[in-house]
């Protein structure tokens, strides 16, 4: 796959796919675009015909966000993004290169239209193949560890689903914590040092991702349709008696078995909702070894009903069942409220659609996503009543060590990454609803004798939320209109700009307000993964928060004992000389005059700090774009 270094959008399936060796391809014909309906886009493949022969050909290659889910249930917003990424990545390629086990071949959905780029495509790939591939790159990343809320999060986590479960709200909830590292290298070249070490069974290189796969999710050959689901691990690494051991262990696991039956009846209720009546079979369970673990399987397969595309199968059946829990809708909605980060590409899917070898998508677990010189790897497991929240944890691990092994990674030390878990704060409204990104971003901004203080700033951070959560760009006439609004004022006031998702900005200005209350309390409240780094139009889980302790404002909390910010305030504490504020990592809002505090104060700081740090603290205090500094006090 080095020859595709310096092409355009290069992919690489190397394993099982399609019943190829490997299939590569680059330059493609067409990119999706980011507002388009990408189960839609599956269906939309050329008529083939007759011609000759063909393995693959091409087709459409990418992968599909877990996101996407929302595009077919009601589900509640996700948790924040440390690093954003596009819901969809998909590329319609008409041709590729195909290795049968024996030898290469050029395929190529061929049109005349097309045939001389074909033809010129063919001699690069005849010239390529007849040549060394060109050598390896060094890549290097810092040791992976546990982002957001870390090991205890995740312990909290599983226990509060465990909660869930005998309070019958589900059955089964698939739980993962994020792992993070800073990376410096191709993709290209990490995927190259992975392959022979972990042989995966999907492994795949496209648009920033590397994917070191087990696990199939959708394989379509005419109207046959199977999936795979995998539950139940054990891990594989050691002596072989002791591996044998782990093989046996759960082989005899009235819990596994459990978990595993939960989702491969799961696999088949979806199938069966777009598969011929009576079509659909399931196969005795096999524990088959992969990467470092042992794993349970099933094969679940039917035959699709003739109305049925792609697009339609994917509607039925995604994100798949053997990561999300049962029920599937009522597990993705505890899924959006216990975990702390939000999943991009992870536990979705990757793969291929070709109009002339069908349809075949990986689960993306075991699964690298790059970007913005940062490489994050998500890892868990099924929760059922009786899973223990420390093996859990270990499990997860587990699952991590072997591709975070293959690449030449490793895990920083676990025990550095654990925090004590939050017991006697309140969840914030059973860790509520978090905002609907939906109903837009703002900024509100203090303006003095007319004149808006640090505009520059605030549009600065307001483009960036609207980049980043809705792909528009900030009206380059704001900071105009902004200052012609403010100019308005008399006295102070306070500039509101608030954004819709398809960049309309409404603008207007009022009088600020005095309060009575010159030192707050401040009540705790624990949410996973905090609120983000975007200012929420939807207040509505603040409101119900300070509804909950009237008189107070809301201090949020993370799960593992570390504090975050104020409902509308970023939060300070003084020690000795020194002034520290819990670091802006993704999960609280970068305010402008915090930052103005960091630049300018000799002894200011970012710095995790512990709820009970900040009760013994000298002083604690908030600042905010309209208050400036406040002194503040927890209640109680």
């Amino acid at each position: 796959m080095l020859w595709l270094r310096g092409d355009t959008r290069p992919f690489a399936l190397v394993g099982d796919w399609l019943s190829a060796g490997a299939v590569l391809g680059s330059e493609p014909l067409r990119v999706a675009r980011r507002d388009c309906d990408p189960f839609e886009l599956l269906d939309q493949l050329p008529d083939v015909g007759g011609g000759d022969a063909v393995a693959v050909g091409g087709g459409w290659v990418g992968w599909l966000g877990y996101g996407l889910g929302a595009r077919i249930e009601t589900l509640p917003p996700p948790p924040p993004a440390p690093v954003p990424r596009p819901s969809f990545s998909l590329a319609f390629y008409d041709h590729v290169v195909v290795f049968d086990g024996e030898q290469w071949w050029f395929e190529a959905l061929w049109s005349s239209d097309r045939e001389d780029a074909l033809r010129e495509r063919q001699a690069v790939w005849q010239e390529r193949l007849l040549s060394s591939p060109p050598p390896g790159r060094q890549f290097e990343t810092t040791p992976f560890a546990v982002a957001a809320n870390g090991s205890a999060g995740h312990v909290g986590a599983v226990a509060d689903c465990r909660r869930r479960i005998a309070e019958g709200e589900i059955l089964q909830a698939n739980l993962c914590l994020r792992l993070e590292a800073g990376l410096e290298g191709d993709p290209l070249d990490l995927f190259a040092r992975a392959l022979p070490v972990a042989r995966p069974r999907f492994g795949a290189l496209l648009d920033g991702v590397v994917s070191l796969s087990p696990e199939r999710f959708l394989r379509r050959e005419g109207r046959l349709v199977a999936t795979e689901p995998m539950k139940g691990t054990r891990p594989r690494a050691g002596e072989e008696a002791a591996s044998r051991a782990a093989h046996d262990s759960l082989v005899g696991s009235s819990k596994d078995a459990a978990e595993h039956v939960m989702i491969v009846d799961l696999m088949r209720n979806d199938l069966g909702r777009v598969c011929e009546y009576g079509s659909v079979t399931v196969e005795p369970a096999r524990v088959e070894p992969h990467a470092g673990v042992w794993q349970m399987v099933s094969t679940v397969s039917g035959r699709l009903r003739k109305d049925v595309g792609d697009g339609g199968l994917l509607r039925a059946t995604f994100p798949p069942g053997s990561v999300t829990g049962a029920p599937k809708v009522q597990a993705m909605k505890v899924i959006a409220t216990l975990e702390a980060t939000r999943r991009e590409l992870y536990t979705g899917a990757i793969g291929i659609a070709s109009p002339v070898a069908g349809l075949d998508l990986s689960v993306a677990i075991r699964t690298f996503e790059m970007q913005e010189g940062r490489i994050w790897f998500g890892a868990g497991g099924g929760i059922v009543a009786d899973s223990d929240p420390e093996l859990e944890l270990a499990e997860a691990f587990t699952k991590a060590s072997g591709p975070v092994g293959a690449i030449g990674g490793r895990i920083a030390d676990r025990v550095g990454l654990r925090r004590r878990a939050v017991a006697s704060v309140p969840a914030a409204l059973n860790y509520g609803r978090r905002p609907d990104p939906g109903r837009g971003v703002f900024e509100t901004v203090l303006v003095q004798r007319g004149e808006p203080v640090a505009l520059d700033e605030h549009l600065d951070r307001l483009a960036l939320s609207m980049s980043e959560l809705y792909e528009v760009k900030l009206d380059p006439l704001a900071a105009m209109q902004a200052r012609a609004v403010a100019a308005t004022a008399t006295g102070t006031g306070r500039l509101r700009i608030l954004a819709d998702p398809d960049g309309r900005l409404a603008i207007s200005v009022s009088p600020e307000r005095s309060t009575a209350v010159t030192e707050p309390e401040l009540s705790p409240f624990a949410i996973a993964g905090g609120l983000g780094r975007h200012k929420w139009r939807d207040r509505d889980l603040l409101a119900a928060l300070a509804a909950q302790a009237p008189g107070t404002v809301p201090l949020l909390i993370d799960t593992d004992g570390l504090v975050l910010e104020a409902a509308h305030a970023n939060v300070w504490i003084v020690e000795g000389h020194e002034l520290l504020t819990p670091p802006a990592d993704g999960r609280i809002l970068p305010g402008v005059t915090r930052a103005t505090m960091l630049a300018a104060e000799r002894y200011a700081r970012e710095e995790p700090i512990e709820l009970e740090r900040l009760a013994g603290a000298d002083a604690v205090f908030l600042t905010s774009s309209i208050s400036l500094r406040r002194a503040a006090r927890l209640a109680g």
